[in-house]
């Protein structure tokens, strides 16, 4: 199984880092190591992980002061975290969880039930940077469909401007050339032809947008996605 995600293991009691790194690397898993809190916010800069466990209690900073720093850190609040702990009070857990935390796992535990909850959490991680491409994709629809609604007004104006000025020929025409009038014609033709595709662009335009309109009422943003699920876990732990 080579899994080539980059796991950073923090705790102060090197037999259980030792325990992690081993189990890890052998399931395909790339480990860092870090003793203490603020060894912890060092190693995530330069080894940018794509999951943290983390110990609870750790010299220097907590699991919780670790979390909740990251987790206002623009660049890696995205970085899922588990904390560990031996702490198996329900408080505890919510304060885990409202520090920022992705789960929250009591000691002594069972590795396999580690390895299942790592497992999850990245799933779940990947799952919500998927609806984020998606939101963002939608967004950039959305403006293409404004985009493309204002040009169409544009380009319709643009042919009631040409429809006229090929009018005002015509009937200079009707003194002139047989040839000229029937010129006249086949771009009065043409210009028909377009504007009927154009009104018909319009119309699928309005159409899309309308139905965007009555998508985004029932959308759930990928911040509220979060914040309601967060909640559900907070819920499940009391």
């Amino acid at each position: 199984m080579e899994n080539h995600k980059k796991i950073l293991i923090a705790d102060d009691e090197e037999i259980n880092i030792e325990f992690f790194e081993l189990m890890l690397s052998k399931l395909g898993y790339v480990v860092e190591k870090a003793s203490d809190g603020i060894e912890v916010l060092e190693k995530v800069k330069k080894f940018h992980p794509d999951l943290i466990i983390l110990d609870n209690i750790m010299p220097r900073m907590t699991g919780w002061e670790v979390t909740k720093t990251l987790k206002n850190d623009v660049d890696f609040k995205e970085i899922p975290i588990i904390i560990l702990s031996a702490l198996d009070d329900v408080k505890d857990k919510v304060a885990g969880f409202e520090a920022g935390a992705d789960d929250y796992i009591t000691k002594p535990f069972n590795f396999s039930e580690v390895l299942a909850r790592i497992n999850a959490v990245l799933r779940n991680r990947e799952l919500f940077a998927q609806i984020k491409v998606r939101e963002t994709r939608l967004v950039l629809a959305e403006e293409l469909n404004k985009d493309l609604k204002e040009n169409l007004s544009v380009f319709i104006e643009s042919i009631d401007e040409l429809d006229k000025a090929i009018a005002t020929i015509s009937k200079d025409a009707e003194s002139g050339g047989e040839n000229l009038t029937k010129q006249v014609k086949h771009v009065s033709d043409k210009i028909h032809s377009v504007r009927k595709h154009a009104a018909a662009l319009d119309a699928r335009i309005e159409k899309t947008i309308n139905e965007w309109e009555n998508l985004k009422k029932d959308e759930i943003g990928f911040s509220i996605l979060e914040s309601k699920i967060r909640k559900f876990l907070h819920q499940q732990a009391e």
